[in-house]
């Protein structure tokens, strides 16, 4: 939300100094991004004279003038001398004044003046019109001054439009602060000061009226909350007043002409996104025109004022003459029903529509307006009527149009507020602050509500009804919040919590937890945070099946549009953070995170919670140097971070199975195994299946682990005990086996640990060999590297060859293998 400084100035007292303002926003909750002056986005453009008007030797329509433009006079090599520029205009002569756009000017719409040719003669800069500056819609020629304008001077210095306007970041639970009379009631409650705003009235209404020209229909009760129609006759479409250009320049709000600019003031001011229409594009059937507010068909087509034909899905909110669409609900309006420079009669819409309905039709077409901005977080549906009557008493004034007596509204469910019980005992008690009753009175009047008081002391009570503008007020917490914002969070003393024979530590579970992220980041990861909230099908997306997920747990009052349920694992979002970081250049990627999963019952009145750890690994670990080309990161490392892990924690009798069937389908085959103590499934690692990575546009390949942290924590060791190092010394065999295919390095070295007996201490593969020829098809050839040792004598030779021999016995048997020569 962009706030004009000059514009506020008008509605409630402001510190001379923005930045203190802004420190005042910041403090409260409003954060405050930039603070910037609108005219310094007129750099480089000037006040001018015109000296010479001659006409272009290669060119019928287009003049070479010789402008003087002040001290920036220079001509095509560097020396002082008027400005040589070529100009299509026609309607300036020698001795106008004019607004000339210098070398390395920045026009609205990113217009960049450049030194050029225009059909063989150099231009210099761009002599300008009201609308190329942003000033108005009027592009019927360049702008032409007063005869006493001065020469040279920067055209937002001589026009006075030069404004600070503070970039403030609204967070999605304030829509009352996406409007200046919502900022001026902020700034009035922070300061303690009256705001005050001076709207016209419609000064008259004549002619038929509204509700016998017009009926409005909401066919879907779930797209549109309220429905007001007005109409204004006989309107003069043409630019837009000076004041009303300069406050929506400050709003970054592009003027077009006087009826949709007053729309569009409207919105700024108030925060009810309104539409013009021109009436005349409505159908009329026996003497009246249909509105009717429907959801769209599946395929339907709409080309919007964009000039884009989009196609809709079902569901999304369409309003329609009866039979043809000419409006988006709450986006965009179309092509066929704008206003236009011949418009006479004007239908203006002032309606609530649906706020999750037009979140997902905003994001599901890529299509944000200022519009869908603000009903996406909730409209002031009881305002409807009072913000069309401004409207119409603004056209009214600044474009002679004739308001038609009434209006249509159509309110299916009026909107009720319930008062709230506020505890003087409960706010001490929640901020840990003695703040006074009449702070609290005064600062939630401030707000807008409306405040009764009971008792005396810490046994008082306050009566309040929130404002219908602040749907975040619903509970007694939210009103303590309010409070506390307003009286500052810094002015509360540190304390420690009260306790009685009772010392901190951290629960088992807690130091394990956290061992868990020293031991990855010691493996060389960093630790991520991504929302606990999921898009709808992200397990879908990568092939990841929802079973032993339970069923989604779906928002009620969603965030964000594309984020509407509990996250059911780990991994899509981090996936999604890969694609994020490889889109911008980051292709070494080694992230893991900690959090809660959530898996919905049937019939439960909460979900089931889950703690999990999960892992990605993408590119390399490390970058390219003279001495060293880093290996890509494949399964074997994730497996390796997952076995120091499992080993750090103590974990008994880990091993990995082959991870197979349709729920490890986002795996890719081979590449994936489960990770297991004993008969206890804790998770499982391998590479993320091409087509998976695809679903994320990620190209390079991805290994992913997930494990169950609570099971992980519960099947954690304590400290080992302390072992005296062997001052004996080991004696080292190897053995190479040749196996069938289906035979795993796992069970090899399980059969061999257990034939090993007491002496032996150690196996290490360290080779697999695979020939057709020389060790058979189907077969592999597997080396091991064997330890023996013993920890009361030193090993003789007899004693290890009989061991050794006893072992490969032993292993051959189980394993059907025999010993490679």
């Amino acid at each position: 939300m962009k706030v004009s400084y000059d514009w506020l100035k008008t509605m409630v007292d402001v510190p001379e100094d923005p930045t203190e303002l802004a420190t005042e926003f910041i403090r409260t909750g409003t954060e405050v991004e930039a603070i910037d002056t609108v005219g310094e986005a007129f750099d480089n453009i000037v006040t001018a004279q015109v000296l010479s008007k001659e006409p272009h030797p290669d060119s019928d329509h287009m003049w070479v003038c010789m402008v003087d433009v002040g001290e920036h006079n220079v001509d095509a090599d560097g020396n002082p001398a008027p400005l040589q520029v070529v100009c299509g205009a026609q309607n300036f002569e020698a001795g106008d004044h004019i607004v000339t756009a210098l070398v390395g000017a920045e026009l609205p719409g990113d217009i960049h003046i450049k030194k050029g040719k225009l059909r063989g003669v150099v231009s210099m800069g761009m002599n300008c019109s009201a609308r190329e500056l942003g000033l108005s819609s009027d592009h019927s020629g360049i702008m032409i001054l007063p005869a006493d304008a001065p020469v040279g001077m920067p055209i937002a210095q001589y026009l006075g439009t030069s404004d600070t306007v503070l970039d403030c970041e609204i967070t999605p639970n304030r829509p009352d602060c996406l409007s200046m009379i919502g900022i001026a009631r902020e700034v009035g409650a922070i300061y303690d000061r009256d705001y005050y705003v001076e709207l016209p009235q419609i000064k008259a209404e004549v002619g038929r009226p509204t509700a016998d020209e017009v009926s409005v229909e909401i066919a879907d009760a779930e797209l549109c909350d309220r429905y007001v129609a007005r109409i204004v006759r006989n309107v003069k479409v043409g630019p837009s007043p000076e004041w009303l250009v300069q406050r929506l320049n400050a709003c970054g709000v592009r003027p077009h002409n006087n009826i949709v600019d007053i729309t569009n003031y409207v919105m700024m001011l108030t925060g009810q996104p309104l539409h013009a229409f021109d009436l005349s594009t409505f159908a009329e059937r026996d003497g009246r025109r249909s509105v009717v507010v429907r959801a769209a068909h599946e395929g339907e087509t709409f080309r919007t004022l964009d000039d884009v034909e989009r196609t809709l899905a079902e569901g999304m909110a369409l309003i329609t003459d009866g039979e043809r669409p000419v409006a988006l609900a709450g986006v965009m309006g179309g092509m066929d029903s704008e206003i236009e420079d011949d418009t006479v009669d004007v239908l203006v819409e002032s309606a609530c529509f649906n706020a999750g309905r037009t979140s997902h039709t905003s994001r599901d077409l890529a299509l944000i307006s200022d519009a869908s901005i603000r009903f996406e977080r909730q409209v002031d549906e009881t305002g409807c009527v009072n913000v069309a009557n401004l409207t119409c008493a603004l056209i009214e004034e600044l474009a002679e149009g004739e308001v038609a007596p009434g209006y249509v509204d159509v309110y299916p469910a009026p909107h009720t507020i319930e008062p709230i019980e506020l505890r003087l005992s409960r706010v001490h008690q929640m901020c840990g602050a003695p703040i006074e009753a009449a702070f609290i009175e005064t600062a939630l009047t401030r707000l807008g509500c409306t405040v009764v008081s009971h008792g005396e002391g810490e046994a008082m009570t306050f009566t309040v009804t929130p404002p219908t503008f602040r749907p975040d007020l619903p509970r007694e917490i939210d009103l303590i919040e309010e409070t506390l914002r307003l009286w500052g969070m810094g002015r509360v003393e540190a304390t420690i919590p009260a306790a009685k024979n009772h010392i901190g530590g951290l629960t088992r579970d807690q130091r394990l937890t956290r061992k868990v992220g020293q031991i990855l980041r010691a493996c060389g990861m960093n630790e991520t945070m991504n929302f606990s909230f999921a898009a709808p099908g992200d397990l879908e997306k990568i092939n990841m099946t929802a079973e032993g997920r339970g069923c989604p747990v779906v928002l009620m009052n969603p965030l964000v549009a594309e984020q509407t349920e509990m996250r059911r694992s780990l991994i899509p979002g981090l996936l999604q953070s890969v694609a994020y970081n490889n889109a911008h250049g980051t292709a070494n990627v080694q992230l893991y995170e900690i959090g809660t999963l959530f898996f919905g019952r049937e019939n439960a009145s909460a979900p089931k919670e889950r703690e999990a750890v999960a892992g990605v690994l993408s590119g390399a670990m490390g970058d390219v140097s003279w001495n060293r080309k880093p290996t890509p990161l494949r399964f074997f490392d994730g497996k390796g971070i997952v076995e120091e892990l499992l080993d750090q924690l103590r974990i008994p009798k880990v091993r990995f199975r082959v991870a197979e069937g349709e729920n490890y389908a986002f795996l890719q085959p081979g590449r994936c195994a489960e990770v297991m103590s004993g008969g206890t499934v804790l998770g499982w690692v391998g590479e993320i299946h091409p087509d998976a990575r695809e679903a994320y546009d990620i190209d390079i390949p991805v290994v992913a682990f997930e494990l169950n942290l609570e099971a992980l924590l519960k099947s954690a060791g304590e400290q080992a005990a302390y072992r005296e190092l062997s001052q004996f010394p080991s004696v080292e065999h190897d053995l190479a086996i040749v196996v069938d295919e289906a035979v795993t390095c796992e069970d090899l070295e399980r059969r061999i640990t257990s034939a090993g007996g007491k002496l032996l201490c150690g196996v290490r593969l360290f080779d697999v060999y695979r020939d057709p020829v020389r060790v058979g098809l189907g077969k592999k050839s597997m080396a091991f590297a064997l330890t023996y040792r013993a920890e009361d004598h030193t090993l003789t030779s007899e004693e290890v060859e009989k061991a050794h021999a006893k072992l490969i016995v032993k292993v051959c048997k189980a394993t059907g293998g025999e010993i490679r020569s």
